[in-house]
């Protein structure tokens, strides 16, 4: 299997399976002289992990980060870093039943057929699981760009299942499981409880922002900023939508309303999302996904067995009803590691410091 390493200059290589001894990844191409530690990376590990809340998965895993490369007297060396976190509450008996079945929406059917086999034990590679990872990586990516240009990441769910969540403000996001903008999520609550109930699923709508971004990352023509922004959403589990800006709702705006406007205190509106032609303008970028339902629920539906006949499947253990709950740590890691790898193209084309002649206020200077 190929397709395992995301970045070039900061590339990360995912490893492991949901139900093996440990997952992890190698980082290779982090700067040296980077102070880092299990805690820089453990805090979003703890935004991410499951049995947290009774609205995800209760598998209960601790998520414990181990750095065995690459850090020397708590500095990065600019060799490999090695993250490593061990399974210790897997349940392999719960997919006894669908280990000759396709589980519908599910990546069971094409694994099989691409591979000729596949590892059903809470999905293998396919597992949402392989998401633990990646937010390490970007934990940090995080570390480094936060140092570099004050780059900060934030996200939080705008939609669960056909709720709107409006937005109040972005305090109230680490104090409930939604990671939802809103001081009261006693109706969200209510919401899951009944759904999980059911024995169905739903989706979500993650967004997700980075501010103090510098002015000049991406390139034209096809390793645009908003190119690789998409490509790397698109590479989360589920995620089956992507917007930049305005998005969608670009369609129905008129060119008077969607070119944001320019002042000398700056942009007076982000429609654009924080990039035009591919690169960085200084601004907030802005992203929004769109997270299929569950595919692994308790209602029986209709497939086939790997012999093509018909059967009817149930599939058992513990599963996020809505996989968006979880979603938002991992939505800021992917875009802080396509963020740090602009980044570093930067700085290897154009030098180590480079700054408009105008500086837009608020914006960093890339370097």
């Amino acid at each position: 299997m190929s397709g395992n390493t995301f970045g070039t200059l900061f590339a990360v290589t995912n490893f492991g399976e949901s139900h093996g001894p440990a997952i992890g990844c190698v980082i290779d191409g982090c700067p040296p002289g980077l102070a880092l530690s299990e805690a820089d990376i453990q805090g979003d590990l703890d935004r991410r992990r499951p049995g947290t809340s009774r609205h995800v998965t209760q598998r209960n895993e601790p998520d414990a980060v181990e750095i065995l490369s690459g850090v020397y007297q708590g500095l990065t060396t600019g060799t490999p870093i090695c993250l490593l976190i061990k399974n210790t509450d897997q349940r392999s008996k719960d997919y006894g039943d669908i280990v000759q079945s396709f589980r519908p929406g599910h990546a069971d059917y094409t694994y099989f057929h691409k591979y000729g086999l596949r590892d059903p034990r809470g999905g293998g590679r396919s597992s949402a699981r392989l998401t633990a990872p990646m937010v390490a990586a970007g934990a940090v990516a995080k570390k480094w760009l936060a140092e570099r240009f004050g780059t900060t990441f934030r996200g939080c769910m705008t939609q669960i299942g056909e709720r709107p969540i409006p937005f109040e403000s972005w305090e109230h996001v680490p104090n409930n499981p939604f990671f939802a903008p809103m001081a009261d999520v006693a109706e969200l609550e209510a919401y899951m409880d009944a759904l999980r109930k059911s024995g169905d699923s739903c989706g979500a709508r993650i967004r997700v922002a980075a501010a103090n971004m510098p002015v000049g990352l991406g390139q034209p023509l096809f390793d645009k900023l908003d190119a690789d922004i998409a490509y790397a959403m698109m590479g989360i589990n589920a995620v089956k939508g992507v917007e930049i800006g305005a998005g969608f709702a670009s369609v129905s705006q008129r060119g008077t309303t969607h070119g944001d406007s320019l002042s000398p205190a700056g942009f007076r509106t982000n429609h654009a999302g924080g990039v035009l032609g591919g690169i960085s303008t200084g601004q907030d970028l802005e992203v929004a996904i769109a997270i299929k339902p569950t595919s692994s629920i308790v209602t029986p539906r209709e497939s086939i067995d790997v012999h093509g006949h018909s059967t009817d499947i149930v599939t058992k253990g513990r599963h996020d009803p809505c996989v968006g709950i979880r979603a938002t740590p991992i939505a800021e890691a992917m875009l802080a590691l396509v963020v740090m790898e602009h980044a570093l193209q930067h700085r290897a084309q154009c030098g180590d410091v480079v700054a408009p002649s105008a500086p837009i206020p608020g914006a960093a200077p890339a370097r």
